[in-house]
């Protein structure tokens, strides 16, 4: 199982970037998330789309900015952030877990994303 994030870079204040999770190795068929690491501050959950069935969870601080969905063709993850404000700058990695399992065990390396004018 293999992950590839990509898609980060500057963006200004109240802009978009879409993140992609490029995977192989059946990852696409796990319950898969978003997570990011902001400097001075713990790791934290972002978004998660489920496996199977597609529930999609969101941190109160992206809920109706974020959205996370799947391209099967494709096999990748994708969130969308919209309305990008200063304090989403982090590095944002994907990661899947086992349908169900209670922790993220298979990650991949992060994408910067800054927010500045």
């Amino acid at each position: 199982v293999q992950l590839q994030a990509s898609g980060g870079g500057l963006v200004q204040p109240g802009g978009s970037l879409r993140l992609s999770c490029a995977t192989s190795g059946g990852a696409f068929t796990h319950d898969m998330g978003w997570f990011r690491l902001a400097p001075g501050k713990e790791r934290e959950f972002v978004a998660r789309s489920n496996w199977p069935g597609g529930s999609q969870y969101y941190a109160d601080s992206v809920v109706g900015r974020f959205l996370v969905s799947r391209d099967a063709a494709k096999n990748t993850l994708y969130l969308q952030m919209n309305s990008l404000k200063p304090e989403d700058t982090a590095v944002y990695y994907c990661a899947a877990r086992i349908s169900g399992s209670s922790s993220f065990n298979t990650w991949g390396q992060g994408t910067l994303v800054t927010v500045s004018s």
